[in-house]
């Protein structure tokens, strides 16, 4: 850490009025319990049922493990916070929250899960061979050891500046406004922070653009209609959340920070960290026939498992 006499820092909340944050703690709540919900019922499918234990579902998997440790890093502090009336963050808090939410960033994954839908559809005959579990795992892996390198590399250098001011015009502890408090010389902190976004969202995207380039020359060359519609289905939901993804992180953070608008890049970071992961679930289980039919024996399990209490019999 640098020499900043700052000890901890403070999160503005979003209102003035208690009746307000309040109102916003509820919004809070419900959008946490739903994220809980969808990817806690995303991560149960998948492992309970042998039928999801593909490479395609592995990945899905770990997704849902993201988006679950993204808005646990954000959004239980700020809701504690509402809570107690207070908007205190300690300075190793701040820093770890900043740590893990880049690092909880999936643009690795979704990469790799682009890769995986064009081995699918492009080579379907060698896709048991290349896609082995193995290999699976080492993709996620490296996928994870890459966003750690990266989470590493900008904590250490933004928490290494001095702080004069501790007041953060934010409800959890991002990049830009923390940027904005620094008394020293930001111009390395912030070429590292643009060089490293820049490098994380151009390469994956260049991984994701080149796979279904690919695809879609695979599935305009099908003659079946129900064939393309087949193949086009199944990759459908990742496309969408590649599409909201990278909309909002491309409009937060590849951009210098002299050019950061508080209010209007404080609702988008209120999208890209808590709607995201509440709405990940929803896609994939809304545009896949696999998933809806997991879920609904998952559920339906979970359900009738009640009936072993003594004072419950649902089924």
């Amino acid at each position: 850490m640098g020499n900043s006499s700052v000890s901890e820092f403070l999160l503005l909340a979003f209102a003035d009025t208690r009746e307000l944050q309040l109102l916003h703690f509820g919004l809070f709540l419900g959008i946490y319990l739903a994220a809980l919900l969808g990817n806690g019922l995303i991560l149960t499918a998948v492992a309970c049922d042998h039928r999801l234990h593909t490479p395609m579902y592995f990945f899905l998997l770990n997704l849902a493990i993201l988006d679950l440790g993204c808005i646990s890093t954000t959004l239980p502090k700020a809701m504690a916070n509402i809570l107690w009336d207070t908007t205190a963050i300690s300075y190793e808090g701040c820093a770890a929250q900043v740590f893990f939410l880049v690092f909880l960033v999936g643009c690795y994954l979704l990469a790799v899960m682009a890769y995986d839908r064009f081995i699918a559809i492009c080579n379907p005959l060698l896709y048991p061979v290349i896609m082995s579990r193995r290999f699976c795992v080492l993709l996620v892996c490296m996928s994870y050891f890459m966003s750690c390198v990266n989470a590493t590399i900008q904590t250490l250098f933004i928490f290494h500046l001095s702080f004069c001011n501790s007041i953060i015009d934010h409800f959890f502890c991002d990049v830009p406004p923390i940027l904005k408090l620094s008394c020293s010389d930001t111009y390395i902190t912030d070429l590292v922070h643009f060089t490293c976004a820049t490098v994380l969202i151009i390469s994956t995207i260049l991984l994701i653009l080149i796979s279904y380039i690919c695809i879609g020359v695979t599935i305009y060359k099908l003659k079946s209609a129900k064939g393309r519609c087949k193949a086009f289905s199944t990759c459908a939901s990742h496309l969408t959340v590649v599409a909201i993804f990278y909309g909002t992180g491309s409009f937060m953070y590849l951009r210098p920070s002299s050019k950061y608008s508080m209010e209007y890049d404080k609702i988008i970071s209120v999208f890209y960290t808590l709607a995201i992961p509440m709405l990940n679930p929803v896609i994939y289980s809304l545009r896949n026939k696999e998933v809806k039919e997991a879920l609904r024996r998952t559920v339906t399990s979970l359900y009738c498992s009640l009936q072993d209490f003594p004072f419950i019999n649902p089924c």
